[in-house]
């Protein structure tokens, strides 16, 4: 990264500053590439994955591991967190278009706890909830060599290696034949801001 870059993301500290700076970029509804943190600093448009990457490049910048951590759905789409610890307490930085699945304070003591957190926030347009695993961090080190923080093609490797990675189940298969739905308020509430086609 050139030293004004690293620069931009160095100043996006304490990590909820990282959260502001991609709420206030340009929502990517139709999700059709998979930028780099360089790409994504140049065109200021962002989607959930290339999200996850900003936010843990910016992270590495500040001491942080760049550590992605991916909420498997059911009739949904999954979602791709990064997260990092303050004091053994994890929090996580995201960027999507329902306002529920965003920035979570470094409060949880576990990755379980964590991923629990976006639960109830997590539904679809049926209004069901649909969130059931959570994986293992995938550190993007392993990624270096791919240049994954400067790279000009698409990183759709990145996200094809995070469903391989292993995952575990949230809740049982009682627990999800007993879900209610969504009510109408949390409905709209998750929706505000809410971009389609």
């Amino acid at each position: 990264m050139t030293d004004g870059e690293v620069a931009a993301l160095r100043r996006l500290s304490p990590p909820w500053r990282i959260q502001r700076r991609l709420d206030a970029m340009d929502y990517d509804v139709e999700g059709v590439g998979c930028r780099s943190p360089r790409r994504v600093l140049r065109e200021r448009r962002v989607q959930c994955m290339d999200g996850a990457l900003f936010a843990a490049a910016a992270l590495r910048m500040q001491g942080h591991r760049p550590l992605l951590l991916d909420l498997e759905a059911v009739q949904d789409v999954d979602h791709v967190l990064a997260v990092f610890r303050v004091r053994g307490r994890w929090g996580a930085i995201a960027r999507s278009n329902y306002s529920g699945l965003r920035y979570r304070e470094p409060l949880f003591h576990t990755l379980r706890d964590l991923a629990l957190s976006y639960f109830e926030s997590y539904f679809n347009l049926r209004r069901e909830k649909t969130l059931r695993r959570y994986s293992a961090p995938v550190d993007l080190s392993r990624f270096d060599r791919r240049s994954w923080m400067t790279a000009e093609d698409d990183l759709w490797d990145i996200p094809e290696y995070l469903v391989g990675v292993r995952h575990f189940r949230l809740i049982t298969p009682a627990q999800t034949a007993s879900l209610a739905t969504v009510d109408r308020r949390m409905f709209q509430a998750g929706l505000v801001g809410h971009k389609s086609d």
